[in-house]
Parts: structure tokens; C-alpha cells; sequence
């Protein structure tokens, strides 16, 4: 389903007369993880197309804050793109005050993928469900 919905994007993209200059994308983890080798994934194909280098800029830490205020300030120019997950549009009901609104200050352009997280124990553990933790 990825390879759909990126393939329908890159060809898109593709069409359009952009970038005219290297394109940065802003991801909110660490490098190494899920996010990080998606967004890499996802730079090495529009590199490809574009004919130009895409940057991955790695801002982890305070829940997608940083990374998503950098994007904020960020040209609008199409030429910085932000990895945004859903944990970083959750941060708006944790925090009170925020420098950006995820509803009115990003637009979507595309869903690269969907991440499961799940709670795991080693074989062998007495806890065989979630409510075994909570009981």
C-alpha cells in the first residue's frame, strides 16, 4: 500500500517544475529509527526524480516541538518537508501552549505509511495481555 500511495506522490511531484534548489526534510526522531529509514527512503526516490539532493535533518526530542517549530519557520517554498506523526499533533493536548498549530499551520500532502506501536513481553513472562499488567 506504501508503494501506492508514494508512487501516485512521486509521480505528481514529478510533474511540477520544483525543486529549483536542494529539498530538507525535517524528521522529529533520532537517525536509525522507523521515521528516520522511511524519510530516507522516501529522499533517496525524490532525489532520483528531482535530480537534486534532499536532506534529512534529524531533530529528535520534546515530542516533534522542535522539529515541527523549525519547519514553521521554515520559507514556505515547498522546499522543506516535515516527517510529522501523529504523536507530534498529540502533543497539542498535552502541552498548553505550542509554537504552531497542527491543523491550521501544515498541510498533508501524503500518508507514507502507518506505524504500529505494541506493548511486548519476553517469552516466558507471566503477562500474557495488557490486562494482566493492570489487574
Amino acid at each position: 500500500m506504501t508503494g501506492l500511495l508514494l508512487g501516485f506522490w512521486f509521480g505528481t511531484a514529478a510533474a511540477q517544475d520544483f525543486p529549483n534548489r536542494p529539498v530538507r526534510i525535517v524528521v522529529p526522531f533520532g537517525p536509525g529509527g522507523v521515521g528516520d529509514l522511511t524519510a530516507r527512503v522516501v529522499a533517496t526516490r525524490l532525489s532520483e526524480i528531482w535530480g537534486t539532493g534532499v536532506v534529512i535533518e534529524n531533530r529528535p526530542g520534546a515530542g516533534g516541538i522542535s522539529a515541527a517549530e523549525a519547519v514553521i519557520k521554515s520559507k514556505p517554498d515547498g522546499h522543506t518537508l516535515f516527517l510529522m506523526s501523529n504523536g507530534t499533533a498529540v502533543t497539542e493536548a498535552v502541552f498548553q501552549k505550542l509554537p504552531f498549530n497542527s491543523v491550521q499551520d501544515f498541510i498533508p500532502i501524503s500518508t507514507l505509511g502507518y506505524f504500529d506501536i505494541a506493548v511486548v513481553v519476553p517469552e516466558g513472562s507471566p503477562h500474557k495481555s495488557f490486562r494482566d499488567l493492570v489487574a
